[in-house]
């Protein structure tokens, strides 16, 4: 009888359906201290664990799968399972992500990646810009300034004859509108460019002075009021790996998604943004805030930017200036709160 029992047991066990742990490898092309992995991607994929009970998980490899630029294709192509990029980093091939870079959108990371998020999900994601991953969020850094090596910029005219890093997107026809020369670099290059004269400046938020540890290769930073640029980021996953998640694990990772997942890391930057600030402080950096002459001379030379945008999206049956409309209103609404 006991024999019999047994196997029976066996039996069950080898025919009951076993709930497989699903493991998203996730590679990132920013060290791990870098604020869109600490401070954006573990604490989701934390939350993905708790949510599922352990089920899904992520593994953060040591190393990036590939280069910044080639990371959509890395995790279209099941390279890599879950990872961020930058929009920009690949010219002309995300176009609608652009309404979340242009001058003066807003002073916090929070009020762009959530007010961007409303407007991509809006009018957006029906475009399927994306297409071969699944997107799970969307969202901004802080709101990118100016920083330089050789001279304090006062005015326009500073930064004639000075070669920028750029970080792709829209800042590219910012920087060349204001009279700069931009270069199109990746994040993690701009130590080398700026350590060897290479650039005589660069384009970033408030964080990477301290996150990038650049703070030896600049003595200036121009604070524009709303910001110079952003860029826009998006959180990504291989579909496939995608459904091999259960139903109710999906259901339960979705909710950490979307919107949640751009105040989560709008909150995270604009953190990030406060310790660079101190650590620039600290440093000695002279600090200063654009003259409203020079606020008002980007303004004059970035307006065509936004037309011309505009403009290239009617082919696709999108309309910008109402996108772009709605996006400055959500973010004005989100810093009153």
């Amino acid at each position: 009888m006991k024999i019999a029992m047994f196997v029976g047991a066996i039996a069950l066990a080898v025919t009951a359906p076993v709930s497989a742990q699903v493991v998203l490898n996730t590679s990132s092309w920013m060290p791990h201290s870098h604020v869109l992995v600490a401070g954006i991607t573990i604490p989701l994929c934390d939350d993905i664990k708790s949510a599922t009970h352990g089920r899904v998980r992520c593994n953060l490899l040591p190393k990036p799968v590939v280069a910044a630029p080639q990371t959509f294709d890395a995790v279209r192509d099941g390279v890599a399972d879950l990872s961020f990029i930058v929009d920009g980093y690949t010219p002309g091939r995300f176009l609608l992500s652009k309404v979340a870079e242009f001058p003066f959108l807003g002073d916090t990371a929070e009020a762009t990646s959530v007010a961007y998020q409303r407007v991509y999900d809006k009018y957006f994601a029906k475009q399927n810009e994306h297409a071969g991953v699944k997107v799970l969020g969307v969202f901004t850094h802080g709101p990118g300034q100016l920083f330089t090596a050789t001279r304090q910029i006062r005015s326009l005219d500073d930064l004639s004859g000075l070669k920028i890093r750029t970080g792709g997107g829209l800042v590219n026809d910012v920087i060349k509108s204001i009279g700069g020369t931009g270069m199109l670099k990746a994040a993690p290059e701009v130590y080398e460019l700026m350590s060897s004269g290479i650039i005589d400046g660069f384009v970033f938020p408030k964080e990477t002075a301290n996150s990038l540890k650049l703070i030896p290769t600049f003595k200036y930073v121009t604070d524009v009021p709303g910001g110079l640029y952003n860029v826009s980021f998006s959180m990504i996953a291989n579909p496939a790996k995608w459904n091999q998640i259960s139903p109710d694990d999906q259901k339960a990772i979705q909710k950490l998604l979307g919107e949640p997942l751009a105040r989560r890391a709008g909150r995270a930057w604009d953190a990030a943004d406060a310790k660079g600030v101190e650590a620039m402080r600290t440093a000695g950096i002279v600090m200063s805030t654009a003259p409203q002459a020079m606020v008002e001379e980007i303004r004059k030379r970035t307006a065509h930017l936004e037309a011309q945008w505009a403009e290239s999206l009617k082919v696709r049956g999108v309309d910008g200036i109402a996108a772009l409309t709605e996006l400055r209103r959500e973010i004005q609404g989100q810093q009153i709160k």
